[in-house]
């Protein structure tokens, strides 16, 4: 795959290796905030493993910093972190755009209608291919806005380690398939009838696009406002925690009431 990408935009730039200063800083970001110091240090070295495991490649001009490189690991290693690397296996590489790129495909539509889409996007993961980053999007992220492209798209290489990307990643032992099911397909089912009627959804409408997209969008929210998916859709919150191995509403609650916490 990397042949191919150097055929296309010749052959990437190298990317820089994050300082003391990067890593310090990408670690105060908004959604890490609970972490205790030992999360933090496994946090780093799952982030470490990443950037020394995969292969970043910058292309169409995209010139990532030290602190743009910590910043992708970190938040790419926060829903592994209680999950392990292995997660993580099967795949190499990492294309970073500086911006929304806009690639052409041919879609068929319900009724066999073959379309051809240009449609901007924010990051793309490839089933045992690469995985695709905008820059500019990355920087929103991070932020507890809602808004995460590097988990939303790290989210579907953990969706796809059971075959294609459907929402239902693998299940640990202990958990129950059952059980996801009847938390996620009634919240997909009624966020796609709130977006037919066109109501105000505080979860991001992009997530009615299809329930792989349902499980991404929700994993960002997951991390970035687990108060809000907790509020809005308890049961798929339980069952994400229980997949992620984590709880971010009760790491935020901590830090709410903890100045002291980082």
């Amino acid at each position: 795959m990397a042949g191919l990408f150097e055929t296309l935009f010749g052959r990437p730039a190298q990317t820089p290796t994050p300082t003391s200063r990067d890593w310090a800083d990408s670690l105060a970001m908004p959604v890490f905030a609970g972490l205790d110091d030992a999360e933090r240090e496994a946090l780093r070295g799952l982030a470490q493993r990443l950037l020394g495991d995969k292969t970043f490649s910058p292309v169409s001009g995209a010139v990532p910093t030290g602190a743009d490189m910590a910043t992708i690991a970190a938040l790419a290693a926060l829903p592994i972190l209680h999950l392990g690397y292995t997660w993580y296996a099967g795949w190499s590489e990492v294309i970073i755009y500086p911006e929304q790129f806009v690639p052409e495909r041919d879609v068929t539509d319900a009724y066999g209608v073959v379309h051809r889409v240009h449609r901007p996007l924010s990051g793309e993961a490839w089933a045992g291919g690469p995985l695709i980053l905008s820059l500019d999007d990355v920087a929103w992220s991070g932020q507890r806005e809602g808004f995460n492209v590097v988990i939303h798209e790290f989210a579907h290489k953990l969706d796809m380690k059971n075959g294609r990307a459907d929402g239902r990643p693998p299940m640990h032992s202990g958990m129950s398939g059952v059980e996801w099911a009847a938390a996620f397909t009634p919240a997909y089912q009624d966020f796609q009838r709130r977006l037919q009627r066109r109501e105000y959804t505080e979860i991001d409408p992009y997530a009615g696009e299809s329930p792989a997209e349902f499980f991404a969008v929700l994993t960002e929210y997951f991390f970035e406002l687990p108060d809000l998916l907790r509020r809005v859709f308890p049961a798929v919150y339980q069952q994400m925690s229980l997949f992620y191995r984590q709880d971010p509403f009760a790491r935020l609650e901590r830090a709410n009431h903890d100045p002291a916490t980082p």
